[in-house]
């Protein structure tokens, strides 16, 4: 028979072996696990000890108590996911993690975001990932770890064979180690999404994208891309759209915070009419205007059946553009969320989603505006829902694995332990997330029936073609056979073959 474990009892001994005080937030988390049933505990459970807790009084969890922390669970094989987030742990706490990860064969989800973690703490996580055989999740997002700190994970990409899903968003990462990762990833056959948000970048010529780009044509296991904040302009989209067309596996491409206008966009439609696997776009906060919007309408409205959800927030889209997004969904029945908050709303667009939603072809929990009615006119009042409304905090009350603010998890979720990993409160199931839906058949879902895509993918736009410079968009003049730069590609080669050496060593 088997006996009921006592965390907050260990943890207790821990503290007085190792002589150091009780950290009550920690104590209360382990005496919550501790009421679990055994059911709960086969399955694997998640603590809980994020330091943005409103609902309970919170010490914010230091190097030294992670370290007893460590020690409690070192046996303790069902706990399978841990989350520190928006704690104060540095470098002396990621010596201990990575001490535990290495020696630890249970744990599959680990989040760290938002701590004081720098270039030796990730230099030593990602050392401790290359024996680790077990951690699916990582989130570093937030810690600042800079260039070299993402060169150690580039390196760890190389060798790691585990881990599914990596986040390095806000990280102060540059040039140099995306385009190692990206190169890591042309390889690399286990990482099912990642997120590279926020990289600091001086130079204009988009280099990175490119580098994704190539890594897009070769990798086919990747699923989830999150580019958000790379100052993406029209080119960069484009070379990511040639590769798209090569690539059969990525369901969610998330390009929000860029400076993509509707030349951008029109490329992006160019791709949506032959693309049969992607299932969320985002592009909140470019720029891509009533033109953009028609020509994703025009896509959605006759060609693609496979895309679900779009969001345009923030886009500097009027009536027309809105008008004809509505529109589109009333021909294409499987894009089920859309997002729209931030733009110009008229009274032509009031009705027009107004109608959607009274009609039942979108549902409330799928959007983030509601319609209401004011001396006979129709207005739009904003819902807190979205794709990741709580990508980087949760609601200080009511319900936090709310889906409708974080719905890009129930759509295209990589693995469950992924929903736990953002959703999961203290001391859950592993398993108490969505699961993702099956693949859409092509041309399936009510409606006229999409028509036939139109030839091989060439995404040539007018300005390609014509051979010359593409300045008319704010973005500097070049010519879109610019090459890469192959020397920077030489060079980050040896850095990270360097890396794996010494790191083998």
């Amino acid at each position: 028979m088997s006996v009921r474990p006592d965390l907050h009892q260990h943890y207790v001994r821990a503290c007085q072996n190792l002589g150091q005080p009780e950290n009550p937030f920690i104590a209360h988390v382990l005496q919550e696990a501790d009421k679990n049933d055994k059911i709960r505990w086969a399955k694997g459970i998640t603590l809980k000890i994020a330091g943005n807790n409103h609902l309970v009084p919170v010490q914010r969890v230091t190097d030294d108590d992670l370290q007893v922390l460590a020690s409690v669970l070192h046996n303790a094989v069902f706990v399978t996911g841990l989350d520190l987030r928006c704690n104060v742990l540095t470098d002396a706490g990621a010596k201990h993690m990575a001490t535990f990860l290495q020696e630890n064969s249970t744990l599959q989800y680990l989040n760290l975001m938002l701590n004081d973690i720098g270039t030796s703490g990730a230099e030593l996580i990602a050392k401790a990932l290359h024996r680790n055989e077990t951690l699916v999740y990582l989130r570093m997002t937030g810690n600042k770890i800079g260039n070299k700190g993402g060169m150690f994970f580039a390196s760890m990409l190389q060798i790691n064979s585990t881990l599914e899903k990596l986040d390095l968003g806000d990280c102060d990462m540059g040039t140099q180690c995306l385009i190692a990762i990206a190169t890591a990833l042309t390889q690399n056959k286990s990482v099912k999404a990642i997120n590279l948000n926020r990289p600091l970048l001086y130079s204009q010529e988009e280099e990175t994208t490119v580098h994704v780009a190539l890594m897009l044509k070769n990798n086919s296991s990747l699923v989830e891309l999150h580019l958000c904040k790379h100052e993406m302009k029209n080119f960069g989209v484009e070379r990511l759209c040639e590769a798209l067309c090569e690539n059969s596996s990525l369901r969610y491409l998330d390009l929000s915070c860029n400076k993509i206008t509707r030349d951008g966009v029109k490329i992006l439609g160019e791709l949506l009419k032959r693309n049969q696997t992607l299932e969320i776009l985002d592009l909140s906060a470019n720029r891509i205007e009533d033109d953009g919007a028609i020509y994703l309408s025009d896509a959605l409205a006759l060609y693609n059946r496979t895309l679900r959800a779009l969001s345009v927030v923030s886009n500097n889209i009027s009536g027309k553009g809105l008008v004809a997004l509505s529109d589109a969904m009333k021909t294409n029945m499987e894009l089920s969320y859309i997002y729209i908050w931030g733009n110009k709303f008229d009274e032509a667009t009031c009705m027009a989603f107004s109608e959607l939603i009274q009609t039942g072809r979108l549902k409330l929990n799928c959007t983030d505006v509601e319609p209401y009615e004011v001396d006979g006119h129709v207005h739009l009042a904003e819902l807190s829902h979205g794709l990741k409304k709580h990508y980087y905090w949760t609601p200080r009350c009511g319900e936090v694995t709310n889906k409708d603010a974080n719905a890009s998890l129930a759509i295209a979720a990589v693995s469950e332990h992924f929903c736990r990993g953002l959703l999961g409160a203290a001391a859950e199931p592993m398993d108490g997330a969505p699961r993702a839906p099956g693949p859409l058949p092509h041309g399936s879902g009510g409606g006229r029936a999409a028509l036939a895509p139109p030839g091989p993918c060439s995404l040539q736009s007018g300005f390609q073609a014509a051979g010359r410079t593409h300045s008319g968009s704010g973005e500097t003049g070049r010519r879109m056979d610019t090459p890469y730069r192959a020397e920077m590609t030489e060079a980050v080669l040896i850095a990270v073959v360097g890396l794996k050496k010494e790191t083998s060593a």
